[in-house]
């Protein structure tokens, strides 16, 4: 597979690239974003655009992607709607419908959130917007898309929000998050885990899908889902 990766950077970003690397079946690996990566690997090849909201001078480099697995994200804190809108919704369609063109065969994986409001009429702002966007996202006409809500997350193998204030949190309650995740695999995720379930999801032929925590588990394991 060749592979496209947004926001490596980030945390779950970066257990999403090293799953990547780590698999046989995958040829390929092109990551896009802000910063450059820290990491070489001859799979991968890293492109720097300081400005993602238009990407339609690289249909011809997006063409033949099989799986996009999309980890850019903010935090709403702070924010207005119409802000959060533009950084969350406006960006991300505009990417996918530009991928959607340059290649309607791929797999679209999108990192949402658990809470996420798919009705889009909630009093939740950052819920709304999540569901609008997991909403657009599924009406493009890729070959699959599928929609991730995972909760808690512990970082594995160096992973790391680049949101000081997350950073702290998982930093204070990483003994916390491994007891849990022992007592509760099916809601208490890794980015190892979300990394190997994106991957399974990409090998499916076909599927539009919201996916929970639990179902994110399961696909992780090899098997189905339940949302």
């Amino acid at each position: 597979m060749k592979v496209l990766v947004f926001g490596a950077t980030g945390m779950v970003g970066h257990g999403v690239l090293r799953e990547c690397l780590l698999a046989d079946d995958v040829s390929e690996v092109l990551s896009i974003g802000r910063a450059p990566l820290p990491v070489a690997h001859p799979k991968l090849t890293s492109l720097v655009r300081p400005d993602l909201a238009d990407l339609s001078d690289l249909e011809a480099v997006l063409r033949g992607v099989d799986a996009c697995f999309f980890c850019l994200g903010v935090s709403s804190l702070g924010m207005d709607e119409a802000t959060y809108r533009g950084l969350t919704h406006d960006l991300t369609l505009s990417i996918a419908a530009t991928l959607a063109r340059a290649s309607p065969q791929a797999c679209f994986v999108y990192v949402s959130g658990a809470g996420t409001d798919s009705s889009e009429q909630g009093a939740r702002m950052w819920a709304r917007v999540k569901g609008r966007t997991e909403n657009a996202l599924l009406r493009l006409p890729f070959r699959s898309a599928f929609m991730f809500r995972p909760g808690a997350i512990q970082p594995l193998h160096g992973a790391r929000s680049k949101v000081g204030w997350i950073h702290a949190f998982y930093v204070v309650l990483g003994p916390l998050l491994a007891l849990l995740r022992r007592l509760w695999p099916r809601q208490v995720l890794s980015t190892e885990v979300i990394g190997q379930a994106m991957l399974a999801a990409a090998r499916r032929p076909g599927g539009h899908e919201v996916v929970e925590a639990a179902g994110i588990h399961a696909l992780s394991l090899g098997g189905g889902h339940a949302a």
